[in-house]
């Protein structure tokens, strides 16, 4: 059995409330695909809060009652196979292809292209397979950097759990220097010119780790990238936000400074998942001596869920912990006890089978500083873990 603790650290302040989190039910809420492989998801037994189809005539009968969203960026030129299956009712599945760099905004407008569409199954099971037939349409064939948007339906309101398979083939060789072990990116213009550089390593091995890479922040490179070893041409100075993920390792988020005339190296060390072992998740914000999260924590609690999505054989107990001086108050207790059940419900609202969580409250009876003397420590002592089990 595998014990993996993952410390989130809540700041307070009073800013404005975040009254209602993205839904895994909107196209706004979707589960980032970022892998090939097996996903294990559940209906959350709601429709989404937007009424994401209004625009398409040829879907104008079709009822987002019970729906999951999910989305995919080609990491090269493919081929993509899907098998959805759930145990009772039947399936639909309907797969969108952007217009514009804004997916969702496209579909409510009624401009994203339908590729496939499967709305009136007779069994259990669709998806995309060279076997075709009424259930089963061809695969999708993407160029790198294509992205998608697919939203499963269940035909009744059950929280229904849905086994989910990925499969991306190359379509052909793609010319490269790489082994199995590392995969360069190059996206540099100019070699003569200073270079910014990435490299993703495993924290014990220190072995190149082939992963999914997404940068934002700067124009000249924003983008989803899959390798272990990236090297670009700054065009201007910033700073940048690099995503990290990879199956079997935690996930990463730094930010960094970037200039155009200095050669600069970024070295992201993943945690490869284990026994014991832990990962510290900031931004997740509580209004202070509530359980309601404040609308920064959105990114983090969508991290943690696709983290969860991705890694579908995990287990995990969230525990709450407060920062109070003193023994333990019922005040505390209930606090840490209510925020454990937030995160819980938040991942069970958003696809996260709830047989796969359990939240526990610890009040101020397991701080990691005792005795804190700086806002750090009190910080540090004030979190939730996510005890995977």
């Amino acid at each position: 059995m595998r014990n993996i603790i993952l410390f989130l650290i809540f700041s307070f302040s009073l800013h404005n409330l975040w009254g209602q989190s993205e839904r895994i039910s909107d196209c706004d809420g979707a589960l980032n695909i970022l892998n090939p492989g097996t996903y294990n998801l559940q209906f959350s037994g709601k429709g989404g809060i937007i009424d994401e189809f209004q625009k398409y005539p040829s879907l104008k009968e079709l009822k987002e009652e019970n729906s999951i969203w999910c989305s995919f960026v080609a990491p090269f030129n493919g081929r993509l196979s899907i098998n959805a299956k759930v145990a009772n009712g039947n399936l639909k599945m309907l797969i969108f292809r952007n217009e514009t760099n804004d997916m969702c905004g496209d579909i409510v407008k009624g401009i994203a292209e339908i590729k496939r569409m499967i709305i009136k199954p007779t069994q259990n099971e669709i998806g995309l397979s060279l076997n075709y037939d009424d259930n089963f349409y061809y695969p999708m064939e993407l160029i790198a950097g294509e992205s998608i948007m697919i939203c499963f339906f269940h035909t009744t309101k059950e929280r229904e759990k849905l086994d989910l398979k990925f499969k991306y083939e190359p379509i052909s060789d793609e010319p490269s220097t790489n082994s199995p072990e590392i995969k360069i990116v190059d996206q540099r213009t100019d070699k003569n010119k200073p270079a910014f550089s990435i490299l993703v390593r495993d924290a014990e091995t220190g072995n190149p780790v082939i992963a999914d890479l997404v940068i934002s922040g700067l124009k000249s490179i924003s983008s989803f990238y899959q390798g272990s070893d990236f090297f670009f041409n700054m065009d201007k100075s910033g700073k940048i936000a690099v995503r990290v993920d990879c199956q079997g390792y935690f996930f990463t988020d730094r930010e960094e400074p970037v200039s155009p005339g200095t050669e600069h190296e970024l070295v992201i060390w993943l945690e490869p998942i284990g026994e014991g072992k832990s990962v510290q998740l900031d931004e997740i914000e509580f209004v202070p001596g509530t359980s309601e999260f404040l609308p920064s924590s959105e990114p983090k609690l969508r991290r943690l869920r696709d983290f969860l999505a991705l890694n579908a054989g995990i287990n995990v107990e969230i525990q709450g912990h407060v920062q109070e001086l003193g023994e333990n108050s019922f005040a505390g207790q209930k606090i840490s006890e209510a925020r454990a059940k937030r995160v819980l419900n938040y991942l069970v609202e958003n696809g996260i089978d709830k047989k796969r969580l359990t939240s526990k409250g610890y009040g101020n009876t397991r701080p990691i500083y005792p005795t804190p003397k700086f806002a750090y420590e009190e910080q540090a002592n004030r979190r939730v873990e996510i005890k995977i089990l």
